[in-house]
């Protein structure tokens, strides 16, 4: 289970991250519903990286794979194929989302988004799970 202080621990991580990397973000932690424990908005970050954040979070907390993942089974011919678009877009394969497991156990998601490279948003969600750890 992911307390509000963990989560609130991970969130600051990321934003940590963030600075360290010269960007702004929004980060948001989610249990293993989807439910929303934490999000946050850098100032100056873009008004629609809360919205990127949430469907990152969402996607990797739910199904249990990093958003960059799900793009290999979201293609024609392939289970998650239009994933996207179901789900009024809660769903995503742009990277930045990773799962939070404990003892091999789906319990939440990270999202990160905002940067112009999502690499940098991995980064930032990567040192999220880590402050987990």
């Amino acid at each position: 289970m992911i307390t509000l202080e963990k989560a609130q621990t991970m969130s600051r991580a990321a934003l940590s991250k963030a600075k360290e990397l010269g960007i702004t973000i929004s980060v948001e932690i989610v249990d293993s519903n989807g439910n929303t424990l934490v999000l946050e908005r850098m100032e100056k970050a873009l008004s629609i990286s809360p919205k990127f954040a949430h469907a990152k979070a969402y996607t990797s907390g739910t199904l249990g794979l990093a958003t960059s993942d799900m793009a290999a089974y979201a293609v024609p011919g392939k289970p998650y194929y239009g994933m996207d678009s179901i789900f009024g877009g809660e769903l995503t394969t742009i990277a930045g989302g990773l799962p939070i497991k404990e003892d091999g156990n789906l319990i939440g998601g990270i999202g990160v988004g905002g940067s112009s490279d999502v690499a940098q948003d991995v980064e930032c969600a990567q040192a999220g799970v880590e402050a987990f750890n």
